[in-house]
């Protein structure tokens, strides 16, 4: 006796799918990803071109004529001290906001996940409270507060802001991370003679180093992106660069020679950021998709 199976039926999209073919795809998918890239290459161009051929042509006169690429747009931002000052306030905010949310993030996660203590479960409930909390709420009591014990546009309190806002996230993701980590392990290394210290630093740590990298990438680009909380928190004669290239906009108009490259660079330093940790990025995203 003969049994025969039948295929299930595909849809249409399915099957157009199929017959265009993994090639097709890959050179669609290469088209989206130029066109999406299309405004960050016009400024890259831009920035290296003079104001007068930007203010006559645009940026893909280039390909036609490369003579007009110079670099002394950016010889003129070095020479700019308000955005070099900017710059590194920024980074002056940024490192310390992204380092201390993260060792926070991660000795909270860890006690939240293996350690126990009264209320445990009460208080990572109000972590996750925290998560829904929006920014512009606390805008006011906090410039208040802040104005009361004097670190109202100062650096320091910029940073805690964005440590504050930083740390439920942090907890809420690393917590999670670090209870799928096997029991037994923890339990091994307790036998052996390993303290609470020692077995987050030598065990812990290690095993949630994607998930870690993954939160210091998140941190690190909401930090320096933001232009809110520096606009109101930060000082207003050494602004980070979201804000000096606001006012530069502001106040000139029309000074391209200073705003392309200066929006490059603030641009393109994130990217590097995460292309230097892209292995651990995708390491704890997808360790995340399967647990």
């Amino acid at each position: 006796m003969t049994v025969t199976t039948s295929k299930p039926k595909q849809s249409f999209p399915a099957r157009i799918v199929a017959r265009a073919g993994s090639g097709v795809v890959s050179v669609f998918l290469i088209l989206v990803a130029l066109f999406w890239l299309m405004p960050t290459i016009g400024l890259l161009f831009s920035s290296l071109r003079n104001p007068t051929d930007i203010a006559e042509t645009g940026w893909w006169k280039v390909f036609s004529a490369p003579s007009e690429l110079t670099l002394d747009n950016y010889a003129g931002l070095l020479d700019n001290n308000t955005i070099v000052d900017s710059l590194l306030s920024t980074i002056m905010i940024t490192v310390p906001s992204t380092v201390l949310v993260v060792v926070i993030g991660s000795l909270a996660g860890y006690a939240f996940a293996w350690m126990d203590f009264p209320g445990r479960d009460w208080w990572f409930l109000v972590v996750v409270g925290l998560l829904v909390v929006p920014v512009q709420v606390a805008l006011v009591p906090v410039s208040e507060l802040f104005g009361k014990i004097g670190i109202f546009e100062t650096t320091a309190g910029v940073v805690l802001f964005h440590v504050a806002f930083g740390l439920p996230f942090a907890i809420f993701l690393l917590r999670n991370f670090f209870a799928e980590i096997p029991r037994e392990l923890l339990e091994a290394a307790r036998l052996d003679g390993a303290g609470e210290i020692r077995l987050f630093t030598r065990v812990v740590m290690p095993l949630g180093g994607p998930a870690i990298a993954s939160l210091g990438i998140f941190q690190f680009l909401w930090v320096w992106n933001d232009m809110l909380v520096a606009l109101i928190f930060a000082d207003s004669a050494n602004p980070p660069i979201t804000v000096a290239l606001q006012r530069q906009v502001r106040q000139f108009g029309n000074n391209i020679d200073i705003l392309a490259p200066g929006a490059f660079i603030s641009m393109v330093i994130p990217l590097i950021v995460f292309f230097a940790f892209q292995r651990q990025f995708v390491s704890g995203v997808m360790a995340g998709a399967v647990k």
